[in-house]
């Protein structure tokens, strides 16, 4: 799929330039593209050595949780719910543990320790399969929760923000925490209606009912404040939290007597090679996204867009961060290109930059998510998977614009 959005990035920017060239008579507009290409791979490189520091810094802190049992605390508050949510797993499973500790690994931002347990987990479920060709109800509801991006903390979204030269990184953090919300309500409230899990089950509807409430209570503490003060007070909220946590993690390996600075070198070395090797990935998506903005492409697609909505009496401005939105579910490293191609061009603290990272932070990539957890136990009929996370991304998408013209107007 991203093979074939690329190509055609390139197909189209060509099309459109020699159309350009033969009938408007644009002398230049070709080495108008190469020059765009050119520019975006310096973009790309320069982008990808800015957030070396930054990653390595924020990898070297998630090292140091993972290491500190934060991952295990998590897992034992979840696994009452996820037994409940997965009756046909046996409670005293491997499958039920790995799992667990899957989500809140995710949770935390622990993307390189989220994978492998996921993988994990997803054999585990496999051994108990009667049709091993055919995902299970319990892997279904496992994927559905993966890519609707439940994430706590999501740091990678601070570090790409700071390295774009954000006024203050952390201020997408509760817009974020509102649309994961929503994504991952939706897709565990699809699931449960094709899959017949009984909700009002006084655990789980203590477990979310308990979220919901809080959350409910935050929104409405925000949504009594003037804009201005809620901006401040969100961004101060997130800022204590972030630093808390960091505190907490340095404090949880000292209790234990780890050696807190040795993880977090060992951490941001991952950082380190993190950054250096997301450079082809994004020099290739800017690049060809570069072309296909400078041969006037995404001005006539926009301005379609944009016409169609102003026409139904909304606001346009969310079209801008549309691109983050398309390609997410296909491709993250993509969406990650369209993210900072967003930010590079309207700013980061402009609307669209901070609506691109919020979309960025509310979900996962479905089909890449899909296409990894079913391979790895050569499942063939997903059933409704697919259906159910992308119902969650709608979701997520829908409530990150909400979000975002509340918050930032």
């Amino acid at each position: 799929m991203l093979n074939f959005i690329w190509t055609a990035l390139f197909l189209t920017a060509f099309l459109i330039a020699a159309l350009k060239f033969w009938l408007l008579g644009e002398q230049a507009v070709f080495g108008t593209l190469l020059s765009a290409m050119f520019e975006a791979a310096k973009t790309a490189f320069d982008i990808s050595l800015g957030l070396t520091g930054v990653l390595a810094l924020w990898m070297g802190i998630m090292k140091i949780g993972e290491h500190s049992g934060f991952v295990t605390l998590l897992t034992k508050v979840l696994n009452p719910l996820f037994r409940r949510l997965l009756p046909e797993i046996p409670t005293d499973h491997p499958a039920l543990g790995a799992l667990t500790m899957n989500i809140a690994a995710n949770m935390l931002g622990l993307d390189n320790a989220a994978t492998p347990l996921g993988l994990k987990a997803m054999q585990a479920m496999q051994s108990l399969n009667p049709r091993p060709d055919t995902a299970s109800d319990a892997q279904i509801v496992f994927l559905v929760l993966n890519t609707s991006s439940v994430t706590l903390f999501p740091v990678t979204i601070f570090a790409y923000r700071a390295q774009m030269g954000a006024h203050n990184p952390t201020d997408v953090f509760i817009p974020i925490l509102i649309a994961t919300y929503a994504s991952t309500m939706a897709g565990l409230l699809a699931v449960a209606w094709i899959q017949n899990i009984r909700l009002w089950d006084k655990v789980l509807l203590a477990y979310l009912g308990g979220i919901s409430l809080l959350l409910a209570g935050l929104i409405g503490y925000f949504a009594g404040l003037p804009r201005e003060q809620m901006l401040q007070q969100s961004a101060a909220l997130s800022q204590i939290l972030l630093f808390s946590l960091v505190v907490a993690f340095i404090a949880a390996a000292a209790l234990r007597r780890l050696n807190a600075y040795e993880l977090f070198v060992d951490g941001a070395r991952d950082g380190f090679h993190t950054a250096v090797g997301i450079i082809p990935y994004l020099v290739a998506m800017l690049v060809a996204f570069a072309v296909f903005r400078a041969s006037g492409a995404l001005q006539i697609a926009t301005d379609g867009v944009a016409w169609l909505v102003t026409g139904l009496g909304m606001d346009s401005r969310f079209v801008d961060a549309l691109p983050t939105m398309l390609m997410k579910p296909f491709s993250g490293s993509g969406a990650r290109a369209m993210m900072l191609d967003a930010m590079q061009t309207h700013g980061a603290d402009a609307f669209a930059g901070r609506l691109a990272c919020i979309v960025q932070g509310s979900t996962e990539t479905t089909f890449y998510v899909l296409a990894v957890y079913f391979g790895s136990v050569n499942i063939k009929r997903i059933r409704h998977a697919a259906a159910c996370g992308l119902i969650a991304d709608a979701a997520g998408m829908i409530t990150a614009i909400s979000t975002a013209y509340w918050f930032y107007g």
